[in-house]
């Protein structure tokens, strides 16, 4: 007689063991919490606390810093962080955060600029930015 042994089997996305990195120019002094960094990426706050003008930066939906942020700091999933600005835009009221492809590229875009804000996979930092931030 044959036997069938079943073994319960685990996956873990790769995406939920990424940490999160919020970066900004090595020049910018401001101190942020999740609510502030919140509020910038939401489109509620155009300001760094300092009150030195704040530009976020996301990368492309459907990559695993995005959906990692969009979790763990917007506390929305992608299609809701999609509807949400639709609204936004549709009555004038806002624009949402320009989205980038990698990592590279906002840490690029972030280390010329000190009113830029973005998040990258927390190994992707390098010198040329300062983490304010990890999730």
């Amino acid at each position: 007689m044959n036997r069938v042994w079943l073994v319960p089997m685990f996956f873990l996305s790769i995406n939920a063991l990424a940490e999160v990195a919020v970066v900004v120019h090595p020049s910018n002094t401001a101190a942020l919490n999740a609510e502030e960094i919140s509020k910038i990426y939401l489109g509620r706050s155009k300001s760094f606390p300092d009150g030195k003008a704040a530009i976020p930066l996301a990368q492309a939906d459907g990559t695993g810093a995005t959906a990692t942020f969009n979790e763990k700091v917007l506390n929305k999933t992608g299609s809701q962080i999609k509807a949400y600005w639709s609204k936004l835009v549709f009555t004038g009221k806002g624009t949402p955060p320009k989205e980038l492809g990698t990592d590279q590229e906002v840490i690029e875009l972030v280390s010329q600029n000190p009113s830029v804000i973005g998040y990258v996979d927390k190994s992707a930092v390098t010198a040329s930015v300062k983490v304010v931030a990890t999730f």
